[in-house]
């Protein structure tokens, strides 16, 4: 068994590599198609059930410290609930059918694997293999910025899974106008990512010494950035922004932020799709206003006018001024999930009862789970976030390649919480798994820290 778990301890900083490379980089075409659902079984489900086997294998000694971890009884609660709300869909209020339920459940426990394998196997890792995973991330990032390019001026194929059609593997080109999707399900999967990991190579540049080391980092989040803001996702440059903001702000790197936003700002503005889709939201809204009209009455005056017999004038149609996304949000997608809320307010509707898109986590999760799996939610992010404050000052605990790291997961982790207003971003597997790794990393690098301390 010790042989075992020496060669688990050796082996696990590549899986983290290849699940680093295969979630974000390996089109999401289906290895095995499930009838009536839009998920399918892909590739990188077998890697994470290959990790999540040596996880257990590597927790089986070690059972007691993970019982006694905050954020995974936090996880457990609010898978629990989840399971219990699956129920309840499939035989009280029938929202759901049980083998379709059941499967988004599991992909749900499938998002947290990363996290837990990292707990699992950093007291072996101890933070030696960080660099290694920063330069596999950057490699990540600019073969994606490659392949995103390659869409927009050379042809390369489009894999998306946002319809029925499309979710079956069918390879699509990019059309001008549209938004940049890479290698990734969606634009909004790519938009979040960029989220998550722009802050960290960012912070990187101001916080290690080596001048080539910087360069490159530099030139990767440029490219990343261009990813970003050619997704066109307004809400998610706006979230970037957040990042950057709280990001440099742990660092006390005042100017420096000043400065890096500015920039953001200036270059976000070459993408004309992301100015025009921001133009067009000012205009719809500033439309609607200038439209609301102010009708004086008088509630003593009861004079009864006679309507002329002159024949009614046929009535002209009234300009439409519509954001598309922001009507489907509001008309169709959030409706349907407040409705499934108010069916039970306590565990929701069941997983998969709300379609394949609501457009806001929290609703989906009040939508599915109702306010207890969204309590439950909270306390496991409540509990992330609370590990980080616990290790403020950062600049104090930290330096180098762990301060720029840690200073940008948690911005990171910011401008995902603020990105899933509008977008289900915890339940894009690209993001959602990469982002629980990311997670898991930064939290054993803090714990190490205090526990060093504390010793």
């Amino acid at each position: 068994m010790q042989k075992l778990l020496e060669l688990l301890n050796k082996t696990f900083k590549y899986l983290v590599a290849a699940l680093l490379i295969v979630v974000p980089l390996y089109p999401k075409f289906p290895f095995i198609q499930i009838p009536g659902i839009y998920v399918s079984v892909r590739a990188e489900d077998f890697l994470i059930a290959l990790i999540a086997i040596f996880t257990l294998i590597k927790f089986i000694p070690d059972i007691k410290r993970l019982l006694k971890d905050d954020i995974v009884r936090a996880i457990a609660v609010f898978l629990t609930v989840g399971l219990v709300s699956l129920i309840a869909g499939v035989f009280l209020t029938k929202t759901v059918v049980l083998s379709i339920g059941a499967l988004h459940f599991l992909r749900r426990i499938e998002y947290f694997v990363p996290f837990f394998a990292i707990l699992a196997f950093y007291p072996y890792d101890k933070g030696k293999n960080l660099e290694f995973y920063v330069k596999v991330l950057m490699i990540v990032v600019f073969v994606a910025f490659i392949y995103g390019f390659g869409q927009m001026h050379f042809g390369f194929p489009v894999i998306t899974t946002q319809d029925s059609e499309s979710s079956k593997g069918i390879a699509m080109l990019w059309t001008v106008g549209s938004q940049i999707t890479s290698t990734f399900a969606g634009h909004y999967d790519l938009a979040a990512f960029m989220v998550l990991i722009l802050p960290i190579f960012i912070t990187l540049v101001f916080t290690i010494e080596e001048k080539f080391s910087k360069l490159l980092l530099s030139l990767v989040a440029l490219s990343g950035f261009w990813l970003l803001v050619n997704t066109a996702s307004r809400i998610s440059l706006v979230s970037y922004l957040l990042s950057i903001c709280i990001s440099f702000f742990l660092l006390k790197k005042y100017k420096i932020l000043i400065f890096v936003v500015l920039i953001s700002i200036v270059f976000s503005g070459f993408s004309s799709n992301l100015f025009a889709r921001y133009v067009n939201l000012i205009d719809v809204y500033s439309s609607k206003i200038k439209n609301i009209k102010i009708v004086k009455a008088n509630l003593f005056d009861f004079t009864v006018l006679a309507q002329e017999a002159s024949p009614a004038a046929t009535p002209v149609p009234a300009p439409v001024f519509e954001d598309r996304s922001t009507s489907i949000r509001l008309t169709v997608e959030w409706p349907g999930a407040i409705r499934a809320f108010f069916k039970d307010p306590l565990l929701g509707t069941g997983y998969s009862s709300v379609g394949l898109a609501v457009d806001s986590d929290y609703l989906r999760l009040l939508a599915e789970v109702g306010s207890l799996g969204f309590l439950g939610f909270m306390l496991v992010i409540a509990r992330v976030l609370f590990a980080f404050a616990s290790a403020i000052p950062l600049t104090k605990n930290f330096s180098g390649i762990k301060l720029g790291f840690v200073a940008g997961a948690v911005g990171g982790i910011f401008g995902t919480l603020l990105n899933a207003i509008f977008i289900d971003v915890f339940e894009a597997s690209k993001f959602a798994i990469i982002f629980w790794l990311i997670v898991g990393l930064a939290v054993c690098i803090v714990r190490d820290r205090l526990n060093v301390d504390k010793n």
